[in-house]
């Protein structure tokens, strides 16, 4: 019996939650982002903080009960297989079914030895997975990656479709890949479709090239958070400027602007980016920035300097 791995790089059950009379999305109250719904235990969650409340019954803003759950996450995907095919035996991974210790390597043990017929997951699956059974891989919402702000979108993209991919057909049996996107016409998602990897190559590197990004150039990615909003603006702004009137004209220095969550933790963040192909003075200036700050960052004050971040959240 052959076996299938289904692939979503989101869990929970839906992304978010909505009144349809007034538009209200319950948020976190100390993110600013939207609470996931987890049908298991009928709890909203954020996936930032850790923070939890129960499902309102009826909306918080105008009290009207047409309330409904928007967007898909491992555990809705679990709950339609289950209606569409009920003979089908599923395991789930995702951090809230591996969480306890041990159940990670349990989980793959069972569907390596056939206890199941679909294993589906998170990014958790998507590499290092060997299953001579595997002959079907299907990826849902491929293209939800490149919507994040980060210069390296495209390239996670095709790495992780590529990864995916590889899971069917590793052995004897022929492997099928099937994937779900609103964007087949891109460039990572095409090439990666068709194991171009010399042309996505070349097309990623002219994009680079033209906008700036790496290897072509250096990028440093300065964060500030604090409790304040007022005052994670002035210091990324007085920062930003220092940046700017001690290194070399050459070197670029963009925002500040707020990060893409501006707030995580009850903690408001703006960033500015440095981007550079050689500037011999900017560790210097960055340690004159810390040392500034030196005593602010002992109380509330953050300051996060990533040199080549892998993430631009």
């Amino acid at each position: 019996k052959e076996q299938m791995v289904l692939f979503l790089n989101r869990r929970g059950h839906s992304t978010f939650v909505m009144c349809r009379d007034c538009g209200y999305v319950v948020q976190c109250p100390h993110c600013d982002i939207s609470l996931t719904y987890h049908k298991m235990n009928h709890r909203l969650k954020c996936h930032y903080c850790s923070y939890e409340e129960n499902m309102p019954t009826e909306c918080p803003a105008c009290q009207s009960t047409y309330i409904r759950f928007f967007g898909t996450g491992t555990q809705k995907v679990e709950e339609e297989i289950t209606k569409l095919f009920p003979e089908a035996r599923v395991i789930r991974m995702d951090v809230d079914t591996t969480s306890r210790k041990g159940m990670h390597e349990k989980l793959l043990k069972a569907f390596g030895e056939e206890k199941a017929d679909i294993l589906l997951g998170t990014q958790m699956i998507a590499k290092g997975l060997d299953f001579p059974k595997v002959t079907l891989v299907g990826v849902l919402t491929a293209d939800t990656m490149l919507h994040l702000p980060d210069f390296r979108a495209s390239e996670k993209t095709y790495q992780l479709l590529t990864q995916v991919s590889g899971r069917a057909g590793r052995h004897e049996l022929p492997g099928e890949v099937v994937i779900q996107t609103y964007t087949p016409e891109h460039y990572s998602i095409e090439l990666a479709k068709n194991q171009q990897y010399d042309v996505f190559f070349d097309q990623e590197m002219q994009m680079r090239r033209t906008r700036q990004y790496p290897p072509y150039y250096y990028v440093v990615l300065v964060t500030v958070s604090h409790p304040e909003l007022l005052k994670a603006v002035q210091v990324t702004e007085k920062i930003a400027s220092y940046l700017r009137t001690h290194c070399s004209q050459q070197t670029m220095v963009l925002g500040p602007v707020a990060s893409a969550i501006p707030r995580i933790k009850d903690r408001y963040r703006y960033q500015c980016m440095i981007k550079y192909k050689r500037e011999p003075n900017l560790k210097n200036v960055l340690k004159m920035v810390n040392e500034h700050y030196q005593a602010e960052m002992q109380k509330e004050l953050q300051i996060s300097i990533d040199f080549n971040p892998t993430m631009l959240m």
